[in-house]
């Protein structure tokens, strides 16, 4: 928050959705990756399809040391190697992604390639629910299963509300679980904001044994932590001011204490 009020702009609905889930694959032991390892082919590979709710990304990445902290002051400013959606050449982003609807492909590919090279590595997309309004997106969920992709997991952050509104008064209802698993693919529900639920599925990811693409619906609250910002649309691009900043500075720092 305090690096997108810095800059004057950033999508703090979004990123405040998913930052247990970004936690839990970059903290928690899932994710084999690594700023000492960049290149190798070995590792892990997270594709961050919803590109926009890249701050809290960038605030991991910072934190592991795969770029100094400092630049994340330089967020959204002109020449800034922090731009408001991921680029392949930050370091720790494995594509440039921001254009909805391509992150789930792009992971197939790189899916299929571990397949192809008989390599060990999972690819870990996550999407927004938003996103999958993108055809694109059932593309790639078919060709997945078709391949029988069972080294790549997708997330679909489920905070159920767009960048103008909730996704169900644009798309419909949204029983995400039926649907991926119409479309060939084992499926876990979560509370997205629990890591006691989050863990309980990633920990297993890395030995099933289906041959299945794994989707994850995490059902979560779109700027979870700030009281006036949650599962409000006006935050999906909305940054707070003056007295509204302070709250949400004394909210988020109650969290700290826990």
């Amino acid at each position: 928050m305090e690096t997108a009020c810095s800059a004057g702009r950033g999508h703090l609905g979004g990123a405040f959705s998913c930052v247990e889930i970004l936690t839990a694959l970059f903290y928690g032991g899932v994710l084999k990756f690594s700023p000492r390892e960049l290149k190798n082919c070995n590792r892990d590979r997270f594709i961050l399809s919803k590109g926009h709710s890249c701050l809290t990304l960038y605030s991991i990445l910072a934190d592991l040391g795969f770029f100094d902290k400092q630049r994340l002051q330089d967020y959204g400013k002109n020449g800034s190697l922090l731009g408001g959606h991921p680029d392949h050449h930050i370091p720790g982003i494995e594509v440039s992604t921001g254009s909805l609807g391509h992150g789930l492909g792009i992971g197939c590919g790189l899916a299929l390639s571990a397949k192809l090279n008989r390599q060990s590595f999972l690819t870990v997309v996550l999407l927004g629910d938003g996103e999958c309004c993108e055809g694109s997106v059932w593309e790639a969920a078919t060709f997945a299963s078709a391949q029988k992709l069972n080294n790549l997991v997708a997330i679909v952050d489920n905070n159920k509300v767009g960048a103008t509104t909730e996704t169900e008064k644009y798309a419909g209802p949204a029983p995400w679980p039926g649907k991926w698993k119409a479309f060939g693919w084992d499926v876990s529900e979560i509370n997205g904001h629990n890591f006691k639920e989050i863990f309980s599925v990633l920990e297993i990811i890395r030995n099933r044994q289906s041959e299945k693409p794994l989707a994850i619906i995490a059902n979560t609250v779109k700027g979870k932590g700030v009281s006036f910002m949650e599962n409000d649309f006006h935050w999906h691009h909305g940054i707070p001011k003056d007295e509204l900043l302070e709250q949400a500075r004394k909210e988020l720092n109650s969290f700290t204490k826990i």
